[in-house]
């Protein structure tokens, strides 16, 4: 384990991000296009890179306390704290160049994810009508809306904000 392994590590997450940016771009492309049909699909994929990216945090926190402990950092050390802390040579660089990658990645999922709510919520959800048939479909379309917004709430990844040492936007 290094610094190697946690740049790795990092441009395995930040793969996923962008695959979780995509995934949402996507998403609301189909709900702008009137495609409600394809939320539940749409909502599954977004979930799926949501636990894919589990994964990858976990191992860039392994990585990453690894070397904040040989660089004398506690385990729980920011990617900042990592920076500031690098010996000399090309890591304070490499990292930095993380660090602002991840940063606008996570910027962008942050305008995507409130793209995607406010337009979920903005869906029409129709008086019901009186034949049951259409009472289902309505509480089938109904329930798949709240599981996109519930999905979609968890995309901002505040726990990849606080490690960027970006506290204050993690809310």
């Amino acid at each position: 384990m290094g610094a190697g392994d946690l740049s790795a590590a990092l441009w395995q997450e930040r793969r996923q991000l962008e695959l979780l940016l995509f995934r949402l771009e996507t998403q609301r492309l189909h709900v702008a296009a009137g495609n409600i049909h394809w939320l539940t699909f749409t909502a599954s994929e977004v979930e799926a890179v949501l636990d894919r990216l589990r994964f990858e945090a976990l191992a860039r926190n392994v990585e990453s306390a690894a070397v904040a402990a040989e660089w004398g950092l506690p385990a729980q050390a920011t990617l900042v704290e990592l920076i500031a802390a690098a010996p000399q040579g090309s890591w304070p660089t490499v990292l930095q160049e993380h660090l602002d990658g991840l940063r606008d990645l996570m910027g962008r999922l942050g305008e995507a994810a409130r793209a995607n709510e406010e337009m979920l919520q903005s869906l029409h959800r129709p008086a019901g009508p009186s034949d049951p048939a259409g009472v289902l479909e309505q509480l089938t379309v109904a329930g798949n809306i709240e599981r996109a917004l519930a999905i979609t709430r968890r995309a901002t990844q505040p726990l990849m904000a606080n490690y960027l040492g970006d506290d204050a936007n993690s809310h």
